[in-house]
């Protein structure tokens, strides 16, 4: 049976109509673009976790508005769960801690960066809510 993995996201939005997105620093899909966030720990809600790890990764609080989409993908290595959130920034200066870079992107241009394969569903959606 392949592993599951089960993940948060969020989509950070700022009052420009931009979208904040992170590139990832480590592991298989090193360089790749995402949208920030990590894997749920026990007992907690997908909003707690989303929290957490936005904390931890770039020392920022958000405030998590709502459910935008579940992406289910299967990667070669495991199948993944990601739960994707509409986020904005609630104080803190988005500092990468885990990631090598990152963008605010306008609609126009979130087709500019290498998306991971699972945050190319996202990015559609995304595209039609802006």
């Amino acid at each position: 049976m392949m592993k599951q993995i089960e993940v948060v996201a969020a989509i950070i939005h700022d009052d420009e109509g931009r979208i904040f997105t992170t590139q990832r620093g480590y592991g298989d899909y090193k360089d790749g673009w995402e949208f920030p966030g990590g894997k749920m720990e026990l007992g907690e809600t997908p909003e707690e976790a989303l929290k957490r790890e936005i904390w931890e990764e770039l020392e920022t609080r958000i405030v998590v508005e709502r459910l935008v989409h579940t992406v289910e993908f299967d990667y070669p290595q495991f199948h993944l769960t990601m739960h994707c959130f509409w986020c904005h920034v609630e104080s803190g200066s988005l500092t990468l801690k885990e990631h090598e870079a990152a963008k605010w992107l306008s609609r126009n241009e979130l087709d500019s960066v290498k998306w991971l394969p699972a945050d190319v569903k996202v990015v559609e959606d995304v595209k039609r809510m802006m």
